[in-house]
């Protein structure tokens, strides 16, 4: 099994990598391979909205105008058959390059049925990692399970975590990863 871990984070030595590589340590603790995009070292911009009507090529095409990372990333993806989201958790939601990345690939996903292929039904995981109090967490796993159903995931897990509570999860996730690569 091949495991994209795609992380909104910039710090590979975080919370959030920390997590994501717990996950991963299990899954190839059972044979997976896997690598890391950090979307925040990428070049990916935020979608135009390109016409008028607040769309582009996305909705008539399936793809995106824009000549950045997105295209990339997005065949990786495809290519993957398991996705991990983690994220760092600032102000309840979404990193900025998560948040940026997941919404223009919601826009080919979609409404694209010609464009679903390797997105729709695609096994995700997701990890919310918060800092601070770790209240946010609940909040992002939230808005991830909603952003998942859009872009047509079949979303696996979402687990939250905070910085308090990071070495049981650690754990757990290490667990996940052995479990994911078990169910086959």
């Amino acid at each position: 099994m091949y495991i994209l871990a795609i992380l909104g984070s910039r710090n590979p030595d975080g919370q959030t990598a920390r997590a994501t590589d717990a996950l991963l340590k299990g899954a190839a603790s059972k044979g997976a391979t896997s690598d890391k995009i950090f979307l925040p070292a990428c070049q990916l911009e935020r979608c135009r909205q390109c016409e008028d009507n607040g769309w582009g090529l996305c909705r008539t095409e399936g793809r995106c105008v824009i000549d950045d990372d997105f295209a990339a990333i997005t065949e990786k993806l495809r290519a993957a058959d398991l996705v991990v989201f983690a994220n760092p958790v600032y102000f309840c939601g979404l990193s900025e390059s998560l948040h940026a990345y997941l919404n223009r690939l919601g826009r080919i996903g979609w409404i694209r049925e010609n464009a679903r292929p390797g997105i729709q039904n695609k096994p995700v995981v997701g990890i919310a990692v918060a800092g601070g109090g770790g209240a946010g967490s609940y909040e992002c796993v939230r808005r991830m399970r909603m952003i998942f159903g859009t872009c047509r995931f079949d979303v696996v897990d979402i687990v939250p975590a905070r910085r308090q509570n990071l070495d049981a999860k650690c754990r757990a996730l290490e667990a996940t990863g052995e479990w994911l690569m078990d169910r086959g």
